[in-house]
């Protein structure tokens, strides 16, 4: 599946059904459902994926702190420019390995 594909698939009512829960996460964020999105990350608290997912929906709610919390505990730097290319970039890094 493609980035394209993946926002395309935000039309519909559920995530497509491979995608693990950090994908999941990303594609009800895409869809505006923070709350939902949040809840799926935080059924694996402790994977660097769904920690990484986990940062970037604070970073969006704008609580950056937590934000940084959560970069620092998936081994990732502190996210830069708009949360939407961000978005863009951990979807694809993610369909990328499926």
């Amino acid at each position: 599946m493609s980035l394209e594909e993946f926002r395309e698939s935000l039309s519909g009512t559920a995530p497509p059904a491979d995608a693990g829960l950090a994908l999941q996460a990303l594609w009800w964020v895409g869809k505006g459902d923070w709350e939902r999105a949040h809840r799926c990350v935080q059924e694996r608290e402790g994977e660097p994926d769904c920690d990484l997912v986990h940062a970037h929906l604070h970073r969006v709610e704008g609580d950056l702190a937590n934000a940084g919390y959560w970069y620092r505990r998936a081994g990732q730097s502190v996210a830069t420019g708009s949360t939407d290319n961000e978005w863009a970039k951990i979807v694809t890094r993610f369909l990328l390995r499926r």
